[in-house]
This record gives structure tokens, C-alpha cells and sequence, in this order.
């Protein structure tokens, strides 16, 4: 007989113990968002599956992953598939269409710095240039400060212009919370 399967539940109890010894914030996972409208949630990616919740409007979730136009979330316990349509990734919950205006500057040259006040290691992008993942060149979540000049730049947290996103149209000496060091995407106007 083996001595594994006898101290199978005592290791169970041991690995519980830690996750409940564990602060709240380190179990938290996944992209913070906003679920625009109230909206059941399925079982899988689209509406031919089961609903298994529902969630009201404006709420707080957190995004697993996402498909071309459906997003794995939990949120307040439950956990299911909503409409990509339907989350926000911004400070407060907006829907697609309160996006930037395309007003803003265009044709000069944005540099990214490592530092605060546009200090230590830099990349500089002129008007046109699109970075979709910045781990792909060994600059993720690195910059601090951006100096414009004649140009405008949309950042954003996540790659492929995901999570939160911002257009910047003027030289930032330190950037806000949300993308100090949190830089994997941008696209230079």
C-alpha cells in the first residue's frame, strides 16, 4: 500500500491554510474593468450557452481573457462571459464611443523615457509608428515620462491596445498611476 494517498488530505488541509493565510490583493487576478451595462453571463464565449449569472450595470470586474469579441470575467463571486462590447478598461466605466476625439496633434515626434522628468534610457517614434507589444522588443512597462513634439500618442496598459489606454497630446514630466511603468502598447499620431 502506498503512504502517498494517506497523507493526501493532510496536504490538501496545509495548502488551504496558506491560501486563506494570503492577504486578499494576492489572490486578485486578471485585467481590472468596468461592465458598462448590467448583462448575464454565460458559460462560454456567445449566447448560444448557458447563462450561469448576471451582473448590473457599472460594475467592477476583472477580465481572464478575451476572444476576438467575447471576455472571460469574475466578479463579486461569479464568473462567466460577457460581450467585449459591453466592458471598459478606463478609470470609470465608459462605453466605446466616449473614446478619444481625432482632433489632436499630428506629424511630429513622441520619446519615451525611463525616468521621471524625461530622464534616463529613451526611444523615440515619429508619426505613423505603431507598437502593438512592447515585450516583443524588451521595453514592457518601462516608461515613466513622454515628451511630445508636434505629435500626439495613444498608450495604452496591455498589448494590442487592450486594457486601459489614454491619448496623450502634451509632454508628461511623470506620468499618472495607471501607466507609470505600465507602457505595452502605443501608436504615434
Amino acid at each position: 500500500m502506498s503512504a502517498v494517498p494517506r497523507f493526501a488530505p493532510v496536504a490538501a488541509l496545509l495548502f488551504a491554510l496558506a491560501l486563506h493565510a494570503l492577504p486578499a490583493q494576492a489572490l486578485e487576478t486578471g485585467t481590472a474593468a468596468w461592465l458598462i451595462k448590467g448583462q448575464a453571463l454565460f458559460e462560454g464565449p456567445g449566447r448560444a450557452y448557458v447563462v450561469v449569472g448576471e451582473l448590473g450595470d457599472e460594475t467592477g470586474i476583472r477580465v481572464d481573457r478575451c476572444t476576438y469579441r467575447w471576455c472571460r470575467i469574475h466578479a463579486g463571486g461569479q464568473r462567466g462571459w460577457v460581450s467585449r462590447d459591453n466592458i471598459g478598461f478606463g478609470q470609470r466605466p465608459r462605453g466605446p464611443s466616449t473614446g478619444p476625439r481625432l482632433d489632436h496633434p499630428r506629424g511630429g515626434t513622441v520619446c519615451f523615457f525611463e525616468g521621471r522628468n524625461f530622464s534616463g534610457d529613451s526611444v523615440c517614434a515619429g508619426s505613423g509608428a505603431v507598437v502593438r507589444d512592447l515585450l516583443l522588443f524588451g521595453r514592457d512597462n518601462r516608461y515613466s515620462s513622454i515628451q511630445i513634439d508636434g505629435a500626439s500618442v495613444m498608450v495604452c496598459r496591455d498589448r494590442d491596445f487592450t486594457g486601459y489606454c489614454e491619448l496623450i497630446v502634451a509632454s508628461q514630466p511623470a506620468m499618472h498611476g495607471f501607466l507609470d511603468d505600465n507602457v505595452s502598447s502605443y501608436r504615434v499620431y
